[in-house]
């Protein structure tokens, strides 16, 4: 079942990740106590989510913070060292990125996505999340194959 607005994001451990550091969070403690952007990509380094995902995001992020939202989080069924390289080659310092490198999170939300058939293995689903104290606010999911409703811009119009 898909996480819906109004329940508690599920307490996975995930990996905070930069160039040079990763450190394992828990989301139950992660998320406590503040007001989150999280949207989630497919993989690190792949097209719409290096083209357009993930700058749309680094680009609103002072109207996300100016709007409320204390932290911009990202997230994707890679390991921590993909995302360390990809928020050295495309992130930002407003940016946290946090590798769900065996899919738990994306499980755990019911937003796991097949592409085996692709090569690409289980990945997590395009997706934004609007989360308060841990509680989830609002729910952005993507059909397949688009980009619209988890993107920064419609995440901003949703604060």
């Amino acid at each position: 079942m898909t996480i819906e607005a109004g329940q508690t994001l599920p307490d996975v451990k995930l990996v905070k990740s930069t160039e040079s550091e990763r450190e394992p969070v828990q989301t139950g403690e992660y998320f406590k106590g503040k007001t989150v952007a999280l949207f989630s990509v497919p993989g690190a380094f792949t097209p719409t989510c290096s083209a357009q995902h993930l700058p749309g995001f680094v680009n609103k992020a002072a109207e996300l913070k100016a709007k409320g939202v204390d932290e911009i989080v990202c997230t994707a069924v890679n390991d921590p060292f993909v995302m360390g390289a990809w928020a050295a080659a495309k992130g930002s310092d407003d940016i946290t990125f946090l590798a769900d490198g065996s899919g738990d999170f994306a499980r755990a939300l019911g937003l796991e996505l097949d592409l085996t058939g692709a090569g690409l293995g289980k990945r997590g689903q395009r997706f934004a999340l609007i989360v308060k104290d841990g509680v989830v606010d609002k729910v952005f999911v993507e059909a397949p194959g688009e980009f619209q409703v988890s993107s920064a811009e419609h995440v901003l119009e949703n604060l």
